[in-house]
């Protein structure tokens, strides 16, 4: 099989770095977006508020604790949204093979490229430089054979730097990993990991196929073959939408179904208006409903015919909402539409045979 070549570019603190870029005095500075309220969360923070421990989704209260001086930015999407505009279009110079994951980071497939540049590593270099001379933002890169191992190398040397890992370094790479560092082992995963002494991608491909399964389900076929440098998942420029939803934080908790209504009306508002912009209408609505204890609860409902109105899809969370009786006052609402009309016809990814030879080709990185 031949390898490919892959690009993963990442954006440095992107929301943060907008700001800092359209706001001079703000450079340089601890800086949050988001809300700094008891409910307000992080969307973004500078790497100067980093260096403090403020993180992304963490609370704009705890954030402000951490670093006393934080300086809260409200969001501006819009912006966000034009600035990635101009980042993609700077993609598409190389390639059309690209594969948006947010406003902020794309996976780029270079094999064959418009420039017929056979270095990924020179193209990521020029794609980061274009970007820097055009928004003034800084970006790191990671390069390698697939997906899986081009998003973990995007993150080794940030911010404003790349790695490459060529065709023959990707398991002593891997294998030299702390499995947290692994794309899609989060906190619980990684804990019931170390009871099995999985600590690196090492301990990882000591088990086998059958221990994996076992133990990790479906998944554990995943992380057997990511150990090994093998992840088929091709860059697909038009990924299919599964879902679309909104959800709100509340200032205060609510314990009166009236209110929460007042709250779905204005939810659903802007799933309509989402649902227009995106041309796209859904079957299957299903409601959040976080609570004061932060336990999280999903009711959903699954019609015979789309829906994309937001007089229907309010109807539907009202049912919902009506459907049992609240267990405690609610500190968060949520609406999603699923099943959506975009999945029609929608092919799934072939599965390679499990006697299937990988042979890793040396070619200019």
């Amino acid at each position: 099989m031949n390898a490919r070549k892959i690009i993963h570019i990442d954006m440095d603190a992107f929301y943060a770095s907008v700001e800092q870029l359209d706001n001079p005095e703000l450079r340089g500075k601890a800086i949050a977006v988001g809300g700094r309220s008891k409910r307000g969360v992080v969307s973004a923070a500078s790497y100067e508020a980093r260096k403090f421990g403020v993180k992304s989704a963490m609370s704009g209260a705890i954030a402000q604790r951490l670093c006393p001086h934080l300086i809260f930015v409200k969001t501006r999407f819009d912006r966000y949204r034009e600035i990635s505009q101009q980042i993609r279009k700077i993609f598409f110079e190389y390639t059309d093979l690209v594969e948006p994951l947010s406003l902020d980071e794309a996976y780029l497939d270079v094999t064959e490229n418009k420039k017929g540049n056979p270095s990924a590593t020179l193209i990521a270099e020029e794609i980061r430089a274009k970007i820097k001379e055009k928004t003034g933002l800084n970006a790191s890169a990671g390069i390698s054979i697939n997906k899986f191992v081009a998003k973990i190398a995007s993150d080794y040397n940030k911010p404003n730097g790349q790695k490459t890992v060529y065709p023959e370094e990707v398991e002593t790479f891997l294998q030299g990993l702390e499995i947290r560092k692994f794309h899609g082992v989060g906190k619980v995963t990684a804990e019931k990991m170390y009871r099995f002494g999985i600590f690196t991608g090492y301990n990882l491909k000591q088990k086998s196929l059958e221990f994996l399964v076992e133990n990790f389900g479906k998944s554990g076929t995943h992380y057997y073959n990511v150990v090994r440098g093998i992840h088929l998942s091709e860059v697909k420029p038009h990924r299919i939408r599964k879902s679309l939803g909104a959800e709100r934080t509340f200032a205060e908790n609510i314990s009166s179904e009236i209110f929460m209504m007042d709250r779905l009306n204005d939810i659903a508002e802007e799933i309509e208006r989402r649902l227009t912009k995106n041309k796209v209408a859904g079957k299957t609505v299903t409601l959040k409903i976080k609570y004061s204890d932060f336990s999280i609860q999903t009711r959903s409902k699954t019609l015979a015919y789309f829906i994309s109105t937001k007089a229907l899809i309010l109807e539907i969370a009202k049912d919902l909402l009506y459907q049992e009786k609240m267990k405690n006052s609610v500190r968060l609402l949520g609406i999603s539409l699923s099943n959506l009309n975009t999945d029609k016809g929608k092919k799934e990814e072939k599965n390679q045979n499990d006697d299937e030879i990988y042979v890793q080709l040396k070619f200019d990185f």
